[in-house]
C-alpha cells in the first residue's frame, strides 16, 4: 500500500518511526545516562514527555467528532460495507513475520508488485532467524523488482534480526514494540496489529485512506497524516477500524482513483463532495472538469480493476 506524499515518518528505512506523530519531542535522561531496558531499548527512545509509547496525542479540536459527524460517519461505512462485504488485506501471508516484511516492501510500491515477489522471498527466508543469519546483499535479488528494494532489504534484514535477537523470533504484539522496529511507523504497525493479531489499535492511513478521508470530508483538506488517523478513530467505532481500512482501500482502488474518479458510483453519489451527503461548495479534483468519468457499464456492475470483486449498482444509501 503506497504512503501518500506527506507521510514522510512512514519511510522506510526511518529510524525515527517510533515518535507519535506530532507528539512532543521525547526527553531523554540526559548524556551518558541514556537507560536501556531488558529488551535493549534506549529508555530515551520508549519514554516521551506526553503520550505513552506509538500513542497518538491526545483530542484536537480538529480531532472530535460531533454526534452529527458520527451519524454520518456511520452511513458511510454502511454502505461501503455494502458495496465491500469481502474487502479484505491484498498482501498475500502466512504468518505474521511474513505479513511484516511484505507491508515493508508495500511502502511506495503496488501490492500487485509486492505479491510477485514474496513467494520467492519467503521460500528462501521461512523465518525470522533465516532473515538475521543472512545479508542484505543476499535480500536485494529478489526484491530488486520493487522501488526502494536496497532500503527495504536493509529494513528487512535489521527488522528481522531485531525479531529473531529480542522478541524471541515472535513478531511483537504492541504498537510501542513495533515502532522499535527498523522500517515501521504506524501505518505498518496498524497492518500487522490488525490483520496478523485482530488488534484495534489505530486506523490504517494509506494514500488511498488519506485521500478518501479528504475528499468524504471527514478530515480538512491540509490535515496530516495523524491528524487523519485521529479523525478516523474518533468518527467510527473501535472494532471497525482494521475491516474499515479495507474498504476505503477498496473504493480507493476501484471507484474514487485519484484520477479519473467514478462520482456516478453510490458511496460517491452521496458521501463525494459532488454527492447529496457531500461538503457543499467543494468539488472532486479526480473529475476531468468537474465531469465525472464513469466506470459503469450497461449492465448496472460496478467495473473494477478486479473482475472478481464486482460491486452490484442499486444498493440504497440512507
Amino acid at each position: 500500500m503506497p504512503r501518500p506524499d506527506n507521510q514522510a515518518r512512514d519511510r522506510t528505512g526511518d529510524r525515527s518511526a517510533g515518535r507519535s506523530p506530532a507528539g512532543p519531542a521525547a526527553r531523554g535522561p540526559g548524556p551518558g545516562k541514556s537507560k536501556v531496558d531488558k529488551r535493549g531499548v534506549s529508555a530515551s527512545r520508549v519514554k516521551g514527555s506526553g503520550a505513552k509509547p506509538g500513542r497518538l496525542p491526545g483530542a484536537s479540536r480538529e480531532t472530535v467528532a460531533t454526534a452529527a459527524e458520527r451519524r454520518r460517519a456511520l452511513r458511510l461505512m454502511a454502505a461501503l460495507e455494502g458495496h465491500y462485504p469481502e474487502a479484505a488485506c491484498e498482501l498475500e501471508y502466512r504468518t505474521p513475520h511474513e505479513l511484516l516484511v511484505a507491508t515493508i516492501l508495500s511502502a511506495q510500491a503496488t501490492d500487485v508488485s509486492v505479491n510477485k515477489a514474496t513467494p520467492a522471498l519467503f521460500a528462501r527466508f521461512p523465518t525470522p532467524s533465516s532473515y538475521a543469519s543472512s545479508s542484505v546483499a543476499e535480500i536485494e535479488p529478489y526484491i530488486r523488482t520493487i522501488g526502494l528494494f536496497r532500503s527495504k532489504a536493509r529494513a528487512i534484514h535489521e527488522s528481522m534480526s531485531r525479531v529473531s535477537s529480542v522478541f524471541g523470533g515472535k513478531v511483537p504484539e504492541t504498537m510501542e514494540e513495533l515502532l522499535t522496529l527498523r522500517g515501521v511507523a504506524r501505518k505498518t504497525a496498524n497492518v500487522v496489529l490488525g490483520n496478523a493479531f485482530g488488534r484495534n489499535e489505530g486506523f490504517v492511513v494509506d494514500t488511498h485512506i488519506d485521500r478518501l478521508s479528504k475528499r468524504f470530508g471527514l478530515a480538512r483538506p491540509g490535515a496530516g497524516v495523524g491528524e487523519v488517523e485521529r479523525r478516523l478513530m474518533a468518527l467510527f467505532p473501535r472494532e471497525s477500524w482494521c475491516q474499515l481500512s479495507h474498504r476505503f482501500i477498496w473504493h480507493g482502488r476501484r471507484a474514487c482513483r485519484a484520477r479519473g474518479c467514478d462520482c456516478s458510483h453510490p458511496v460517491c453519489a452521496v458521501f463525494g463532495p459532488c454527492g447529496t451527503d457531500g461538503r457543499a461548495g467543494s468539488s472532486c479534483e479526480g473529475c476531468a472538469g468537474g465531469k465525472p468519468r464513469s466506470t459503469l457499464d450497461g449492465t448496472g456492475v460496478f467495473k473494477g480493476p478486479n473482475r472478481r470483486n464486482k460491486v452490484a449498482l442499486g444498493v440504497r444509501i440512507v
